[in-house]
């Protein structure tokens, strides 16, 4: 056995299906801790960012022989354990459980983690948040994103019990009627607690808020988002434009998938990334391109109108506030087209022609040519007399192996342009 490997794992121990491993990147995520102990067995609990260095953890096994199997597998390969290129050293632990780790929302501490159900960001301010928070005690800090669970806030009291006592009086709560936008109703707020202790916000903006250094620099860009949106000729709320899309989707009786999503809305132009999520029971999609006029003309396009014929899979499409999405390059969830993949050099079509064997060539004479991103029996069509109107799809049986029976086709234009749904 090498030097490295008597190093790398320690046999006085007594088995356990619970590992230690070290040596991790800085605060590694419990999806690449997943990814990397799966092959040996089923992983039932994790505890992520341990010790000084925020850089070891422990995961649990099902069973004691998946372990067992991870263990001897490394002692014995020339490969060792890595995870984003470092080396991993694995060994047993002395626990043969972890313990309380899956609810670190339940550990008073004195910043909360706040969702906010029923709104987008930008519908809440960061002051709304200031004022309704601010009635428990002196709020230091406030710093708002956007993650899949939806608009979210981390809020720091100067110590646990304040924190706990806003908890308890807010949780499940809504926010006032009358601090709100006219276009939301109920918001709910679920609070939990967060680990951290000490937020570091770098500068003041409509998104982040240090209230006890008055002298931190101000982002006037970003202060400037916090304005009122402006209203159109109609007198509707009119939404900032963006180059990603958010679309919402409902009556799904069918399955929507990534190259589903890419099928739709490639017919407007490349699309640069992809992001599926559930929020609120309900599936919807992230879809990032070069620029805003692309978006904006899928958009103007696409509204209200279904991928499927019959009223199925209804798109209500609004602008995202991101305008570069951090996704996955290539899973089940999301695609990131800028970035090259094995399994997806096959599938690239050139910008000049499609070639398809499952359907006959779909463009008229005299039709130009657009640059798609769509998977195999997906073929949009595009009737030169409707260019500046929208595109129309046809689809080919069993496209989508996911579905069970029929597939029922995609809307087409009656000659006048108009959709079927």
């Amino acid at each position: 056995m090498s030097t490295s490997n008597q190093h790398q794992f320690r046999y006085t121990q007594t088995p356990s299906k619970v590992l230690h491993l070290r040596n991790l990147p800085w605060e590694c995520s419990e999806e690449e801790l997943i990814e990397l102990c799966n092959p040996f067995g089923k992983i039932v609990n994790t505890k992520c960012n341990v010790g000084a260095n925020r850089n070891q953890a422990f995961v649990e096994f099902v069973d004691l022989n998946q372990a067992i199997s991870m263990v001897s597998y490394y002692a014995s390969s020339s490969e060792p354990a890595q995870v984003r290129g470092k080396t991993v050293y694995i060994q047993y632990s002395n626990r043969h459980e972890i313990v309380n780790n899956k609810s670190p929302g339940d550990i008073p501490g004195n910043v909360l983690l706040v969702t906010i159900e029923g709104v987008e960001a930008g519908d809440v301010s960061i002051d709304v948040i200031h004022l309704v928070f601010s009635a428990f005690g002196f709020v230091h800090k406030i710093a708002t994103f956007e993650k899949t669970a939806g608009f979210q806030a981390l809020i720091q009291f100067t110590d646990a019990e304040t924190a706990s006592s806003a908890r308890e009086a807010l949780d499940g709560r809504s926010i006032p009627r009358y601090l709100l936008p006219d276009h939301v109703g109920s918001c709910n707020l679920r609070i939990s607690y967060s680990a951290h202790r000490d937020l570091n916000i770098k500068f003041q903006s409509n998104r982040s808020r240090d209230y006890t250094n008055p002298m931190l620099p101000v982002n006037h860009s970003a202060m400037e988002g916090a304005a009122q949106p402006t209203i159109g000729p109609d007198g509707k709320r009119r939404e900032p434009e963006s180059n990603v899309l958010l679309a919402s989707i409902e009556n799904m009786q069918y399955a929507v998938t990534v190259d589903v999503i890419n099928t739709v809305f490639s017919a407007f132009g490349t699309i640069q990334k992809i992001a599926m999520f559930e929020k609120n029971g309900q599936t919807q999609a992230l879809i990032q391109y070069p620029d805003v006029v692309t978006a904006a003309a899928a958009r103007e396009a696409l509204e209200g109108h279904c991928i499927y014929d019959g009223g199925y899979c209804k798109l209500h499409l609004s602008y995202s506030r991101h305008t570069d999405l951090n996704v996955k390059a290539f899973s089940d969830k999301s695609r990131d087209y800028t970035v090259p993949h094995p399994s997806l050099v096959a599938a690239q079509v050139p910008a000049t022609a499609w070639q398809n064997p499952q359907a006959a060539p779909m463009y008229h004479a005299g039709a130009p040519a657009f640059q798609t991103q769509v998977p195999g029996g997906q073929v949009p069509s595009w009737d030169p007399n409707l260019q500046s109107v929208r595109p129309s799809y046809i689809s080919v049986p069993g496209a989508y192996p996911v579905q069970t029976g029929a597939v029922p086709p995609m809307p087409a234009y009656a000659s006048t342009g108009e959709w079927l749904c």
